[in-house]
């Protein structure tokens, strides 16, 4: 652990990280590593609790980042994803990978950077953000519960996930915030035992039960899963996974709160952004990751991987802004540039997944029976075979954008930050 800083009764750093959540660790770590002095804040008591997410992350992902995860983190390995159209119909998308213990992964990430030499503060919520100037931008003078406060920081890394704390603390001009509120769905989930396996995540697309969304059941150790959905109806998302549950051959099966949970309901979740990334990611002295930047995979909702991925970039560009002591918007415009050559097409996907969900319930099936058992084999001659089947059953469905639907399960792979 690195000493801590004190100048005039202000805590001083490099680098402040806002959120401990898995893009928030990460951005601590790839900056203490870097050599930077990091301070990383958490508003709740914990690291890692409450769990917000289905808590899987495939292994192009783990490749991609150089992740080597200790096998305290892992619940369960899997084999990839099987996609349950309103009929029945099963496809799978065969892409291993793995079901973590979230909360331990997050603790996992965050006792790395404190090794590499951040500094971790819990029960540290940040509400304001002054700008510090002589003559030029020179960093943030940051406000907000917690003994360390206030704190002077040359760059803020903004992983406070959907809340987006920074985008409401910044007012760039006239009282306009950074960033205005995006669409968000609901994310609920249950942790059942004695579930039946064949180590596939199955995630239902039933609109019936999950409304512009889907359900799923990702697999753990010992028996246990994750039985969810995503919906963006929102006020009904407990009990439209209730009566899921109730319709299934989940409902015979007992639900129990998970290990970090120790009373209350066992149902738990959260909101999910979904509107792609936000028209600013950065600004002076500020850049924005994981889901504070809108960055979700948008028909399934993935957002691990993309919140490992852009901290890697923010840091990267906050090591290269403060050595050159250019803290400046124009300076920290690598990081979008970063970010926008490797992350997938947000539009084209968002279109897709618009278009699939205009389809009715059968013609979702129709479109899930032409699709080959294995969808991860499919080259460009077998998309082309799928959409020419499709449109020799139902030729108006090329009006209702079937083809973009399509691209948007392509665009959900692993290798396009998908999980």
């Amino acid at each position: 652990m690195t000493r801590r800083i004190v100048v005039g009764g202000v805590t001083a750093c490099d680098v402040l990280v806002v959120g401990a959540g898995p893009g928030g660790g990460n951005a601590a770590l790839q900056c203490a590593r870097r050599g930077l002095h990091t301070i990383l804040i958490e508003d709740h008591p914990e690291i890692g609790t409450p769990v917000h997410c289905g808590e899987c992350i495939s292994e192009i992902a783990c490749d991609n980042l150089g992740l080597d995860l200790p096998d305290h983190v892992i619940s369960k390995r899997v084999h990839g994803i099987r996609v349950i159209f309103p009929d029945g119909t099963q496809k799978r998308l065969t892409e291993q990978g793995y079901v973590l213990e979230k909360h331990l992964f997050e603790r996992w990430i965050a006792n790395e950077a404190a090794e590499a030499g951040a500094r971790g503060h819990l029960s540290h919520k940040l509400s304001l953000m002054e700008r510090v100037e002589n003559a030029r931008f020179n960093g943030w003078m940051c406000d907000g519960k917690g003994e360390q406060f206030p704190i002077q920081a040359k760059v803020v890394i903004d992983a406070s996930g959907v809340a987006a704390v920074c985008s409401k603390a910044v007012e760039p001009s006239e009282g306009i915030p950074l960033n205005t509120t995006g669409e968000v769905v609901a994310g609920m989930q249950y942790e059942m035992l004695g579930v039946p396996t064949d180590g596939y995540l199955d995630f239902y697309i039933w609109p019936k039960f999950a409304e512009r969304g889907y359900l799923w059941m990702i697999p753990k150790c010992n028996g246990r899963a994750n039985v969810g959905l995503v919906t963006e109806d929102r006020p009904r998302a407990k009990k439209a996974l209730d009566e899921f549950i109730e319709s299934t051959h989940f409902r015979e099966l007992e639900q129990t709160r998970p290990p970090w949970k120790e009373k209350g309901n066992p149902a738990f979740g959260g909101t999910i952004p979904i509107s792609g990334p936000f028209e600013n990611t950065h600004f002076d002295g500020l850049m924005l990751v994981g889901d504070a930047a809108g960055f979700t995979s948008p028909l399934f909702e993935g957002g691990s991987h993309l919140a490992l991925k852009s901290a890697v970039y923010a840091a990267q560009t906050a090591a290269a802004a403060i050595a050159e002591g250019d803290l400046s918007a124009d300076r920290l415009a690598a990081y979008p540039r970063l970010w926008k050559d490797e992350f997938p097409p947000y539009g084209k996907i968002l279109k897709g997944k618009n278009a699939l969900f205009d389809l009715t319930d059968e013609e979702m099936s129709l479109m899930g029976r032409c699709l080959p058992d294995e969808m991860s084999d499919m080259g460009a001659s077998g998309k082309a075979m799928v959409v020419l089947r499709i449109l020799l059953r139902r030729p108006g469905l090329y009006l209702k954008r079937i083809v973009p639907a399509m691209l948007a399960f392509g665009y959900s792979r692993a290798k396009h930050y998908g999980w």
